[in-house]
């Protein structure tokens, strides 16, 4: 857990690149191009991008798992390559894949991490993080009979082992229902109150867009937007507003200041606009000129889905 003297930044990423050479099958590839930026200690940090951006392939440099072809990467101050051992005891990652042996049960499972990372048996926490992620009833189950999102609190738990400050998860509520998604974030966020760094890797970007301080997105292995989430979302400054008309709509109504105009329904016309050019009156106005009665009215601001595709497409 972070200490007295933790330092500003408990990630700092500096010009890393990666490239894999080609093959008779494949070419080669740069999954990172001098990608840079600083986790803030202390935040849940939301790291985006499409899939193959390039997300998992820094985190596998994180874990020691790949190797990057330059730059450099500092843990809780520590460089992963002069100083690998103290870089990893102040990380713990929680990957896509379900990995542990399925014939131990949770409780040998959190005891073994402990033991490969030197953690005296008398200063274990298996009982404590097998509580904090409500998997005490399921103490002396194989791990093979849990259920996947029991085995993706399991993953955290042994992520945890070792107490880092920093906790990384990749992907971690991917294949889990509405009700295990929400126990997973009340944990992360509980860990996050507690003092640990998040760095959170997801493709539902409403969860983002509520869990994060801040959020960078990459894509094809570059950084294309790095800022606090309200901040990122405000770049858009736009807005929606949903008409429901009197009738069937056979064409759709038309100005220059729209930015997008489509038929979500029947009776339904969405058009986004942009705040600093129209009201939404004046969009109610427009649609009324061009003979349709309105009769029902919903609007809402641009959010980090809209500015996620906005960004990625113009960076593709």
């Amino acid at each position: 857990m972070p200490s007295e003297n933790a330092p500003e930044n408990a990630i700092e990423i500096r010009d890393v690149t990666k490239r894999y050479a080609g093959t008779r099958k494949a070419p080669p590839k740069e999954a990172l191009r001098g990608l840079s930026f600083d986790v803030p200690q202390g935040q849940v940090f939301g790291l985006l991008g499409p899939n193959g951006a390039g997300k998992s392939t820094l985190i596998n440099i994180m874990a020691g798992l790949v190797t990057k072809t330059s730059g450099t990467i500092s843990i809780w101050g520590h460089d992963i390559d002069h100083d690998h051992r103290n870089a990893k005891l102040n990380i713990g990652i929680v990957p896509q894949e379900i990995v542990f042996d399925p014939f131990f049960t949770p409780f040998e499972v959190l005891e073994n991490q402990g033991g490969m990372y030197g953690v005296a048996k008398h200063l274990r926490r298996s009982e404590e993080l097998l509580r904090a992620v409500h998997l005490s009833d399921k103490r002396n189950a194989y791990a093979r009979t849990l259920s996947g999102g029991m085995k993706r609190r399991l993953l955290i738990a042994k992520a945890m082992v070792h107490s880092p400050p920093i906790l990384v998860l990749d992907e971690p509520t991917a294949g889990v229902d509405v009700e295990l998604r929400r126990q997973l974030w009340e944990l992360v966020q509980q860990l996050n109150h507690e003092g640990v760094t998040v760095v959170l890797t997801t493709h539902y970007l409403e969860e983002a867009e509520q869990l994060c301080d801040r959020i960078a997105i990459i894509n094809h292995g570059q950084l294309i937007a790095n800022k606090p989430t309200r901040e990122l979302v405000g770049l858009m400054g736009e807005k929606v507003v949903a008409v429901t008309v009197d009738r069937d709509i056979t064409a759709l109504p038309a100005d220059p200041r729209f930015r997008k105009c489509v038929k979500a329904g029947e009776r339904v016309i969405e058009v986004t606009y942009d705040k600093a050019e129209m009201t939404a009156g004046q969009v109610l106005g427009l649609l009324q000129d061009q003979g349709f009665t309105v009769e029902d009215v919903s609007t809402r601001e641009a959010d980090l889905e809209d500015v996620f595709v906005q960004l990625t497409s113009a960076a593709a």
